[in-house]
């Protein structure tokens, strides 16, 4: 292509015209590039966790799933769950760079996308013939474009690329989290639901960096056990995120009142509520999964008279893989984890 795209890729949407990628129907998956473009050979993909549950539930078995999400991307030329509306991201190697690309990317780069599944026009070739379909990380051969707004990291050379991969999937929720905590004074009380999770137990972990005590909230005592083993937060709760009253019981048992600032790690609906419950007046909430319902969160803040900000983290923050790396290096609870799951996923 020599005519100029557009940074956003509007140039790939085929339908409906006028939206952006990630709103579209469909995307144009042809490996030719406009000049700003890039072309990335893809290894693996990390689904997200809402849409990865969402997968197993409604399909019988593995080999359905891996249909589910061939059908999909074959339809869509993404991979865009149509029930969670949500994606994941990838690992792969630069196979050719647009002569107006602006990301900074060469030739024979290993990067993982830092922008979701969900707008990347993509093509898989293998038939996913790798994957049993019972793990969030997909083995994949095929090929992914990145526009000229799209954000990709290269990978540290010093981490496997699976660990990457898992800590770049989340690394927008420590970094908004940091952020957050930092506008508080020392001390402040931070909840996190689901703080055994990814996402959940790097945001304990950058909470606690920030200069916060910590509750990590989950729902059944193995990750109960976990989380007080490898040591990420000063308490350690049990609630069903669903269930408001638990939540907010445990939350303030935890810190002696509610928490300045809650933080959903939980990749199923029904949470808002309790977050709500669970935070100070003036306090603030962050959302960081999918599942999130923002009808529920408004009307659940107005129906109990709560004055919360409440926040929808979009996985973007200056700097967050760096963060996120940094915490993965520094904090042996916060690595332990995520190779604990890793394990768990491959057998």
């Amino acid at each position: 292509m020599t005519q100029p795209g557009s940074p956003v890729g509007l140039h790939r949407v085929l339908a409906p015209a006028g939206v952006l990628p990630q709103a579209a129907d469909r995307l144009d998956v042809r490996r030719e590039l406009w000049p700003d473009e890039v072309r990335v050979r893809v290894e693996r993909l990390n689904l997200d966790a809402a849409s990865f549950r969402q997968l197993e539930r409604t399909h019988a078995d593995g080999d359905a799933v891996r249909q589910a999400v061939l059908d999909i991307v074959a339809s869509r030329g993404k991979m865009q769950n149509p029930e969670t509306g949500s994606g994941g991201m990838l690992v792969g190697t630069v196979e050719e760079v647009g002569p107006d690309s602006p990301l900074g990317l060469a030739v024979g780069d290993r990067v993982a996308t830092l922008v979701s599944l969900t707008l990347t026009p993509l093509v898989v070739e293998d038939g996913l013939a790798r994957w049993d379909g019972t793990s969030e990380q997909v083995p994949c051969d095929g090929y992914a474009i990145l526009f000229g707004r799209s954000i990709a990291a290269v990978l540290p050379d010093d981490l496997p690329a699976e660990l990457s991969l898992a800590v770049m999937d989340v690394c927008g929720a420590p970094a908004l989290t940091a952020r957050v905590v930092s506008t508080y004074p020392p001390g402040a009380r931070v909840a996190v639901i689901g703080g055994a999770g990814k996402s959940g137990s790097m945001s304990l972990a950058a909470a606690r960096r920030a200069g916060a005590r910590t509750v990590g909230i989950v729902p059944v005592e193995p990750e109960a056990a976990l989380l007080r083993e490898v040591g990420l937060a000063d308490e350690v709760a049990l609630a069903d995120a669903r269930d408001p009253v638990a939540v907010a019981a445990a939350v303030e048992r935890a810190l002696g009142a509610p928490a300045d600032v809650t933080v959903v790690c939980v990749d199923v609906p029904g949470c808002e509520h309790g977050a709500v419950l669970s935070t100070a007046e003036g306090g603030t909430v962050i959302f960081f999964s999918m599942a999130t319902s923002f009808s529920a969160a408004a009307l659940g803040a107005e129906g109990l008279a709560a004055d919360v900000t409440m926040l929808i983290g979009n996985g973007y923050v200056p700097g967050h893989a760096e963060l996120a790396l940094d915490l993965l290096r520094t904090e042996p609870g916060v690595r332990s984890l995520f190779e604990r799951r890793l394990t768990d996923s491959t057998g």
